[in-house]
């Protein structure tokens, strides 16, 4: 019989780059190896409920700071040297998110926020969770070409230079500022104008219009494609 886990793929930007809460375990198998926050589904919990739990547990995140939603389930049999277990891996998205501070108790050593630029050098992550980690970086990078979801990187209020930073963090690329600029503001239903400006801190610069994510992450109706909008050089 298999065991049930969760696993999260939890996604900022700081700094201008994009980053990926990881935690150092403190318990075997892979004892002093980074890993993907997550863990085992109690009696009576959902895999949701399990997450939840887990991500409190191991990196100090309050409930409800963050939405969770699914990436795909993982059931190889050779993923977990324990045993045959199967994870539900789960991603979220924010902006500003603290610094972990795993609980008193929990099986990890450590976590902290790691630029996924760092990443891929040579160490792995333990069990299947650098691929578990991709596919969950390619389904944000595909959903911000057909939904909302890049607004969920953003404050409360941004600038469409902010959201454009976003665009262009997660996707890699530089982006054409008049081209993505024509494109969000055209799109419905997808940022809204708040009425307020924010101060470019320059001596010629014009404020810049602020604007607040239209309502939750929702389709596109005009999808905004990477390749119309990477900047010619």
């Amino acid at each position: 019989m298999s065991a049930f886990a969760a696993d999260l793929v939890i996604l900022t930007i700081r700094k201008g780059e994009l980053h990926v809460l990881l935690v150092v375990r403190g318990i075997e198998p892979f004892q002093n190896e980074r890993a993907l926050p997550g863990g085992f589904r109690r009696q009576g919990e959902s895999i949701e409920d399990a997450a939840i739990r887990e991500l409190g547990e191991e990196t100090g995140m309050p409930d409800g700071l963050v939405a969770l939603e699914q990436v795909g389930v993982y059931s190889a049999s050779d993923r977990d040297p324990r045993g045959s277990v199967v994870s539900c891996a789960f991603l979220a998205i924010a902006p500003n998110l603290p610094i972990p501070v795993p609980a008193q108790g929990s099986d990890v050593k450590d976590a902290g926020w790691v630029p996924l630029s760092k990443l891929g050098g040579g160490e792995a992550l333990a069990f299947d969770h650098d691929r578990i980690l991709r596919d969950s970086v390619d389904q944000a990078r595909d959903k911000l070409q057909y939904t909302t979801i890049a607004t969920a990187f953003c404050d409360e209020e941004f600038t469409i230079g902010d959201l454009r930073e976003v665009y262009e963090v997660v996707w890699g690329v530089p982006l054409d500022r008049a081209n993505f600029h024509r494109k969000v503001r055209n799109a419905t239903e997808f940022i809204v104008p708040t009425g307020r400006t924010r101060s470019s801190g320059g001596a010629l610069g014009r404020p810049a219009e602020l604007y607040r994510a239209a309502g939750k992450v929702s389709v596109l109706a005009s999808p905004i494609l990477r390749g119309s909008l990477v900047a010619r050089r």
